[in-house]
């Protein structure tokens, strides 16, 4: 392989966007630190390449500093914008102000008489390039799921965003719960937030069902209750519960005669003794949720697609075929 330093350096963004991606799919955490070394080099390579840029001509001088221009002025703030409006999460566009930082420009590479990426674009910004590889990378996980769903005869209004689970999955699940006791609904609670519940009242979700009759009742709410911590599952797939790993148990209380409790479930008292949300989840969605738990089966939950994966996807495609769009309209145009 043949390329200049600064790109050969680029290439060591592949190994930490594959590890990342692969602790979004197990975890949906990516610590913060991932992206430090990154970023470092970011800055490295460009203030490597500006001073490279001022010895170079002034057409090459002015395309740099467009390209560079564009990546932090264009492609930096509209992630911003995508976070601010929620489109994906912190991780996620931390994620991608590091590629607007690391690619301002197109790497080349010169591998067995091929130069890659096969596929560039008339305005050569690397980091616009690996943004639309993503969405358009993206868009085919909701078309997957309804195929599957429609293969399988599950027809429902959230067939396009939702998958069913087995309910004794939910405690390793991730993503949104799309049910509640009235039926389908966009707007379930968080699966993360029903972990923390679990650990914080210190049950398993197998023992809410058993007991579910008596648990509704808030006055079999532990005295002590259990550090809630944030919902994640570890990576090895296990979801870490206190009932089972020394916190305290539930208080053997006699469950109230009267069955219609203020605060059924204790989900009000749960939210109000943590010192922190539980990623946006009401009260009433988290009865709800419950509700649905320790009756249902199977249950629909909208996974969501860690926006790591098809990052590190389009990097990938970047690197190799280059601009996806580009090639897209280029083929339509053959074709037309």
């Amino acid at each position: 392989m043949y390329a200049t330093l600064p790109d050969l350096l680029r290439l060591f963004a592949l190994p930490v966007f594959g590890w990342a991606a692969w602790r979004d799919v197990k975890t949906r955490r990516v610590p913060n630190r991932t992206w430090y070394p990154l970023a470092a080099l970011a800055v490295l390579l460009l203030c490597w390449e500006g001073w490279l840029a001022l010895q170079a001509t002034p057409l090459e001088r002015r395309w740099f500093l467009v390209r560079v221009v564009v990546s932090l002025g264009f492609v930096a703030p509209l992630v911003l914008v995508f976070w601010w409006f929620r489109a994906f999460g912190g991780a996620d566009a931390k994620a991608f102000l590091v590629v607007a930082a690391l690619f301002p420009t197109y790497p080349l590479y010169h591998v067995a008489g091929w130069t890659l990426p096969v596929q560039g674009t008339v305005l050569g910004v690397f980091s616009l390039t690996i943004l639309t590889n993503t969405v358009l990378l993206g868009a085919l996980y909701p078309a997957t799921l309804a195929v599957r769903n429609l293969l399988a005869g599950r027809i429902s209004s959230v067939m396009f965003v939702g998958r069913t689970t087995p309910w004794d999955e939910i405690p390793t699940a991730h993503g949104r719960l799309l049910e509640t006791p009235e039926g389908v609904s966009r707007n379930g609670a968080d699966l993360d937030a029903i972990r923390m519940y679990l650990r914080w009242r210190g049950v398993t979700l197998a023992e809410l069902r058993d007991r579910a009759s008596d648990l509704r009742d808030p006055a079999t709410l532990p005295d002590e209750p259990n550090p809630p911590t944030d919902g994640a599952v570890r990576s090895d797939g296990i979801s870490e519960d206190p009932a089972t790993d020394g916190g305290s148990a539930i208080q053997k209380r006699p469950p109230s005669p009267d069955s219609g409790y203020e605060d059924p479930w204790g989900a009000a008292a749960f939210l109000d003794d943590i010192d922190h949300g539980a990623y946006g989840t009401t009260p009433a969605q988290l009865r709800q949720g419950l509700d649905v738990l320790v009756t249902e089966e199977t249950v629909w939950v909208s996974p969501g697609i860690p926006f790591i994966v098809p990052m590190f996807a389009g990097l990938v495609v970047a690197f190799t075929f280059g601009d996806l769009l580009s090639g897209l309209l280029g083929l339509l145009g053959f074709v037309i």
